[in-house]
């Protein structure tokens, strides 16, 4: 090789390395924000939306994503102060969470007055004219609800007991069973509630008991969740309990035992991904997040919880790259740019449902995001 050629292939490779320091260095990069409860009563939910943002993807559309975790432990106040901290401080161009429904609302709070695209990692309420911000990931109580109203009926339930946390998600469900089950024949006896932090519900559950219900849900969520199965297993109540996708979690039914046996959830349907039909779009997704779950924390360790998480990255691969065609990161512009094109965006599929998001409605999912299980031999199994 020539003195003339030598010289020109280094010149070239030089000048290659340049343009590509310059391009990293020109990358847009979006900051994220988020509120989870990796400590507390909400643990058991928000220990794997943490571990999920470990796989994920952090570039898409050509951009970087940084990531800024916080702890909230499913407290109102502290999940505010967090994404107070996340909008002010850090100026994120968006905000997730939290795991648990009262401090998830308390971020749709900062996210509403701050402006700020927010994706919600648990069942919430809007407030009228207080929803432009807030995308809800998992699926609304009422759909859910469907399901296990539908299921009561099928084996002939009339009466039901409900024993729930005494915050806005037990709320939720007795709400829920007033406005959709009532209608459908089925009759609310005894409306009991709990602390998420509560050690005992004995004298709950002896007065659900003395209500004689056909049927008992409870609306609760996490770990705490398995408190009252055990209770009323213990004293000999032999119907039919269920519970919400709150509820879903292997630690659910490593806790509750033999309790847990026969409990029938509403769940999505990531914790049977690879039961669906080739044909749903919820399944690649599923099998896919499964996979690479399993591969780094091991064997059934998968949770809904974790998936609505990766939902979130799932939903912002069709998003990120519309919004960035009109604006820059770190501007409000950007922000209503997200916002705008979760809201036009149609049939984005990912492990727990099919989203379509529209100005009107920020739930967005439809019977796709829902199945029935229950608990047979210690594991998850399809409630036929």
């Amino acid at each position: 090789m020539s003195q003339f050629t030598r010289r020109a292939l280094m010149g070239a490779v030089f000048a290659v390395t340049l343009a590509g320091g310059a391009a990293f260095a020109d990358q847009p990069t979006i900051k994220i924000g988020v509120s989870i409860s990796t400590t507390g009563q909400g643990a058991a939910l928000g220990i794997p939306e943490k571990n999920t943002l470990d796989i994920v993807s952090h570039e898409i559309g050509g951009a970087k994503l940084e990531i800024i975790q916080l702890d909230d432990a499913g407290d109102p106040t502290n999940a505010t102060t967090n994404a107070r901290r996340l909008v002010g401080e850090d100026k994120v161009d968006l905000l997730i969470g939290s795991a648990v429904t009262p401090a998830t609302m308390a971020v749709a709070g900062v996210a509403f007055e701050a402006g700020v695209p927010h994706f919600a990692l648990s069942p919430m309420p809007f407030q009228p004219g207080r929803e432009k911000w807030t995308f809800v990931m998992p699926q609304p109580v009422p759909l859910m609800a469907k399901g296990l109203w539908e299921d009561m009926k099928a084996k002939g339930v009339k009466s039901v007991g409900i024993i729930g946390f005494s915050d806005s998600w037990g709320d939720l469900w007795v709400k829920e069973f007033k406005a959709s089950a009532e209608p459908m024949g089925l009759k609310m006896v005894a409306d009991e509630r709990y602390a998420r932090a509560d050690t005992s519900v004995a004298g709950q559950v002896l007065k659900l008991v003395a209500a004689r219900p056909d049927a008992v849900l409870v609306g609760a969520s996490g770990t705490a969740a398995a408190l009252p199965v055990i209770s009323f297993r213990e004293r000999g109540f032999a119907g039919p309990i269920y519970q919400t996708h709150g509820a879903v979690t292997h630690a659910f039914i490593g806790i509750a035992g033999k309790a847990a046996e026969g409990v029938i959830f509403t769940a999505g349907p990531v914790v049977a991904a690879a039961a669906q039909a080739d044909g749903a779009l919820t399944k690649a997704p599923g099998v896919a997040y499964t996979a690479a779950y399993e591969a780094k924390y091991g064997p059934k360790s998968v949770t809904q919880f974790g998936a609505h998480m990766n939902d979130v990255f799932e939903a912002l691969k069709r998003i990120v790259p519309v919004a960035l065609k009109t604006a820059e990161p770190g501007t409000p512009e950007f922000r209503d740019a997200l916002r705008r094109a979760a809201e036009s965006e149609k049939e984005i599929a990912a492990s727990q449902a099919v989203y379509n998001w529209t100005p009107t409605n920020h739930y967005g999912v439809d019977d796709r995001g829902r199945v029935l299980i229950t608990v047979k031999n210690g594991d998850w199994a399809i409630a036929k």
